[in-house]
């Protein structure tokens, strides 16, 4: 896709943001299942010899996903390869969907960027940023963040006002309008490996990860082999009555801080660090393994071991990374 030259983008970017009809600003509001699609996300990936550094695969869709319980049911988030779930203003939600191997008809709804989400979108070669809007202040970081940033109005008839909930809570992506089609798994360069189970483990049925105004629990099935995703209590499902279960679960214990934005109610936005080292439990097979993980570069993906340095295996299939605070 080809960037505006950075001084018009900006000055684009700013007037959708605040006079745009789709545009919503920064608020405090806020898998594959197994369908026989086959899909198994991102190996660690080689460089290729790009000239960059990066490998030359493709560019992912990555989505800002609205998840205060107005925004529920979402459209599209079982169709993600990976689902980062983040902490914002007032201690909600919000999610971010990665999508490599598939795109689906819509997704949404599509709320706002944050800060850290440019950090943790480093991991990723030019990857593509949809968004309804922003903190005024941050538009310029985006702007020189290496990602193609997308809010609406940029690509005629790649969003629409859905109906059935109110605004700012109703904006969609039609992602193959915005990007054309899926890049494939190869541009997955999360450092994430896929393989056969971890010996060791403890049995988990069940468990529960908290931000201060919200929560997310993940209840193993062992008939679908996948764990299911409820929400604030309320189990999560597409808005085609699709269940939301990741392959995968990874708890991933961060430091989160406080950075120089606000929202328009004054509430601080979180600053999410998934930069560095630190501790996770990576769930799995109907267990929870204790794991450690480091990122030692925004450029590179994050890497799982376990406690005694061998390489942590995810299970095929959708992972959903919950950031919470060390």
């Amino acid at each position: 896709m080809v960037r505006m030259r950075r001084g018009a983008w900006t000055a684009a970017l700013l007037a959708v943001t605040v006079t745009g009809s789709l545009i919503t600003g920064c608020t405090s509001g806020g898998g594959a299942t197994d369908d026989g699609r086959g899909r198994s996300p991102s190996r660690s990936q080689s460089p290729s010899d790009s000239g960059n550094g990066r490998p030359d695969v493709g560019s992912v869709l990555a989505v800002k996903i609205d998840n205060v319980p107005g925004a529920r049911p979402q459209t599209g988030l079982d169709a993600a390869d990976v689902v980062y779930a983040e902490q914002v203003e007032g201690g909600l939600s919000r999610l971010m969907a990665v999508f490599a191997s598939t795109l689906p008809k819509a997704v949404g709804p599509v709320r706002s960027a944050r800060e850290s989400d440019l950090e943790l979108l480093r991991q990723f070669h030019e990857p593509t940023l949809a968004f309804s809007g922003a903190q005024r202040r941050l538009l310029p970081l985006i702007d020189d963040a290496p990602l193609n940033p997308e809010p609406p109005g940029k690509v005629s008839g790649a969003w629409y006002r859905g109906a059935g909930k109110a605004a700012p809570h109703n904006l969609y992506l039609h992602p193959q309008r915005l990007v054309g089609s899926a890049p494939g798994e190869a541009a997955l360069t999360t450092g994430f490996r896929f393989g056969a189970a971890p010996t060791g483990g403890t049995p988990e049925t069940s468990r529960t990860v908290r931000f201060p105004s919200a929560r997310f629990t993940f209840t193993w099935s062992a008939q679908r082999g996948r764990w299911l995703v409820a929400m604030d209590g309320t189990p999560t499902v597409t808005t085609d009555g699709t269940s939301v279960a990741p392959a995968t679960v990874v708890i991933q214990y961060v430091k989160v801080r406080s950075s120089k934005y606000h929202d328009v109610l004054g509430n601080n936005s979180p600053y999410t660090e998934s930069v560095g080292s630190g501790t996770a439990q990576v769930l799995r097979d109907g267990r929870a393994f204790d794991a450690n993980w480091t990122r030692p570069d925004a450029a590179d993906g994050t890497r799982f071991t376990a406690p005694d340095g061998t390489p942590m295996n995810f299970a095929q299939g959708q992972v959903w990374v919950v950031f919470a605070k060390a």
